[in-house]
């Protein structure tokens, strides 16, 4: 076991960053005007689970289609790299179809794919590549913690933080993780030659 903080730092940021629970906010408040009841702590439970067998099974499912985890950290590092334009920008790139307003809202949309969507699973992909994997692990948990507790108090926190808040803090992640994509393009594409 080899536990680096600096490591569970940066990929909590990083998986922080993209997961964007903050950004999501009004998001999920709207759901919860649809459907009404949200289960926090299902839905954070499933978006974790998600991520941690995609963590130790990714590699193995690019192997069976026969492509490596630097080629996938250079996909993954263009994926962050358009998320963070989004996040920048306030535009809006890519969004996955917003129609599905049934009692299945815990799981489908919140935990799959707006927590544990595509970005964030290529992350993990991305970062597999670059840290030890028990400290990306410490780095899901923590996040899912913290997706458990946006959940629970997201109107209190929409409240308190405001429109203009929410902007300044995704603005403030899409930089970091704007960077974050450029480092991990660098890092892999010397691999890949």
């Amino acid at each position: 076991m080899k536990f680096n903080f600096k490591e569970i730092v940066t990929a909590f940021m990083v998986l922080f960053a993209v997961i964007d629970i903050v950004g999501n906010i009004p998001i999920i408040i709207d759901l919860r005007k649809k459907v009404g009841h949200i289960q926090s702590g299902k839905a954070s439970l499933i978006a974790g689970v998600i991520m941690i067998v995609f963590l130790f099974l990714g590699q193995s499912l690019l192997g069976l289609i026969g492509i490596d985890v630097n080629s996938f950290a250079v996909a993954g590092s263009f994926i962050l790299f358009f998320i963070a334009l989004e996040m920048i920008l306030g535009i809006t790139l890519y969004k996955d179809d917003e129609n599905s307003a049934t009692i299945t809202a815990t799981v489908f949309p919140l935990a799959f794919p707006l927590i544990a969507g595509p970005g964030s699973l290529t992350t993990l992909l991305s970062l597999r590549s670059e840290f030890h994997i028990e400290n990306i692990i410490v780095a899901v948990l923590l996040n899912v913690a913290l997706i458990y507790a946006v959940l629970k108090t997201s109107s209190k926190i929409e409240k308190i933080i405001g429109p203009n808040g929410i902007l300044i803090i995704r603005k403030i992640f899409g930089v970091i993780l704007l960077a974050i994509s450029v480092k991990l393009f660098a890092t892999n594409i010397k691999e890949l030659f």
